[in-house]
């Protein structure tokens, strides 16, 4: 099979499921404590009942930590295990190490955030962080309102199920964006809306 025979079977396989759209990309948060600490700690299959409340947590109790520099000010000075609720050792030093990265690259907002992934050395600059790997950049992408899309274990059963046999991050990736194109829809939001389906079959 040829890479263009696993977009043909994918993009085959969107019509017959999710229909002709359109799709809405997620929409993401605005609050860039809530943006870094989505994607570090975002778990594909238990979003909704584990990460999802976290996040929103963070965001009541620490509201004003809405910028690079304020969510950094808040960690220096409070508990982010506590307010997180996970004494994963690694998440949380992935997550100060990324929010040190962006402020001293100069990146404090949602905005300024998805403008600065657009260099490639931005992306290779995050993925030097410990615990963060390809998923976690694309993810953080969409998070601020890029068009992205972050393979995870739910778009990995969709194109296994569409008959896709492509299996490495980069050339799945690569197979949904090329659908999207394809069928003309949003990158992130064909992923999103594949997201969306699969976890909804997911058991509580």
């Amino acid at each position: 099979m040829t890479a263009k025979d696993d977009v043909s079977r994918l993009a085959d396989h969107v019509r017959a499921v999710l229909g002709d759209g359109p799709f809405l990309p997620a929409g993401g948060w605005h609050h860039m404590g809530a943006v870094i600490c989505d994607a570090v700690i975002q778990q594909a299959r238990h979003y909704q009942r584990w990460v999802r409340p976290r996040v929103e947590e963070l965001q009541k109790t620490w509201p004003d930590a809405d910028t690079v520099t304020r969510f950094r000010a808040r960690m220096a000075e409070g508990d982010l295990s506590g307010v997180l609720r996970t004494t994963h050792r690694r998440k949380l030093a992935a997550i100060v190490a990324v929010t040190d990265l962006l402020a001293a690259n100069g990146v404090d907002t949602r905005d300024e955030l998805r403008v600065w992934m657009k260099e490639d050395a931005h992306r290779s600059a995050l993925l030097a962080v410990h615990g963060v790997g390809p998923k976690t950049v694309d993810y953080l992408g969409s998070l601020v309102g890029g068009s992205h899309v972050a393979v995870d274990v739910h778009l990995r059963a969709f194109a296994r199920v569409a008959g896709v046999e492509v299996t490495s991050y980069l050339g799945l990736r690569q197979v949904y964006e090329e659908t999207a194109d394809r069928l003309g829809h949003d990158r992130g939001g064909l992923e999103h809306a594949v997201w969306s389906h699969m976890s909804s079959h997911l058991k509580p």
